[in-house]
């Protein structure tokens, strides 16, 4: 019987307890609300209401007759591994690849790939996803950083919330931006309308913090420097759609695709803090194939 240990982080505070969950977990809302009613969910170790809202910090915790998804089972997945010692792992996550399972996407994540390769993983954030600190996209490639325990996952974690922790992208948006550089500040919360997408809103919302600096424009499109200051679900995605120069190929906030492969979106600078040695640590990829041949097309000349 699959035990769930969930912390909320501050993007996911101030969403009802049951819609949370059923966005964490492989449970659909109403299975989730159903152990609520039966007093099988704890938060903060008391049995809480459906409609409470979550708080940054809640521990929530449950376990449930495994129905929908089978025990995750390690796979030999190659992993492109950056960096690696005894508390964590930096791995380059390839475009296409989900980071852990969910209904829908039972194996073949990075998180399937890790428990094949390492002996043991960090299980703060619960038994569908040991080891993943941070998250990017199923469709975004770029670094990720796991954690190898929970000593390391907090410490990480905490950098992540205290905005210590920087991440750039390159990425390719719709239109030609005419400032070489900007700044996008404002805050995000889960659409109303549609669940699975985020937007810019005054309601039930987070701070949002997005700096770019354009690295190449083309005919149609331009190439972005871009850094997160703070780390909200589909950041990225949500802010560039917010000043209506959406990421080029994206299924969810542009207007146009171009095939079903995804947003032109890659995570290439990882800086952290080591949980053990204390010394900050850099790690940088190349950029990806698909984006180069997409900048070769349009005549350009910045490959990284």
């Amino acid at each position: 019987m699959p035990q769930i240990n969930l912390k909320v982080d501050d993007e996911n505070a101030g969403i009802r307890l049951d819609t949370y969950l059923s966005e964490n977990t492989p449970l659909s809302r109403t299975a989730i609300q159903k152990l609520i009613e039966k007093g099988e969910v704890l938060l903060n170790g008391e049995v809480p209401n459906k409609k409470i809202k979550t708080e940054s910090g809640d521990r929530i915790s449950f376990s449930y007759e495994e129905k929908t998804l089978t025990d995750i089972v390690p796979q030999d997945i190659p992993l492109n591994i950056v960096y690696e010692d005894k508390d964590l792992i930096v791995i380059n996550k390839p475009k296409n690849m989900v980071v852990h399972p969910a209904v829908g996407n039972p194996d073949g994540t990075i998180v399937n790939a890790l428990l094949y390769h390492c002996k043991e993983l960090s299980d703060i954030n619960g038994y569908y996803r040991p080891g993943i600190v941070h998250r990017i996209d199923k469709d975004t490639s770029g670094l990720l950083v796991c954690a190898k325990n929970n000593e390391a996952h907090q410490f990480l974690s905490e950098q992540l919330q205290d905005k210590t922790c920087f991440r750039k992208y390159y990425a390719i948006v719709n239109g030609v931006i005419e400032n070489n550089e900007g700044e996008i500040n404002a805050p995000i919360g889960r659409s109303e309308k549609n669940r699975q997408q985020m937007c810019v809103t005054p309601k039930n919302s987070k701070e949002a913090i997005t700096l770019f600096h354009v690295l190449e424009r083309y005919d149609d499109s331009t190439l972005l420097d871009v850094e997160l200051k703070t780390g909200r679900t589909h950041q990225i995605r949500v802010h560039m759609q917010f000043i209506n120069h959406s990421v080029v190929n994206d299924p969810h906030y542009a207007k146009k695709t171009l095939d079903d492969s995804g947003q032109y979106l890659h995570a290439y600078f990882l800086s952290f803090i080591h949980p053990r040695s204390r010394e900050r640590m850099e790690f940088k990829t190349e950029m990806p194939e698909y984006m180069i041949e997409y900048i070769k097309q349009k005549g350009g000349k910045f490959y990284g």
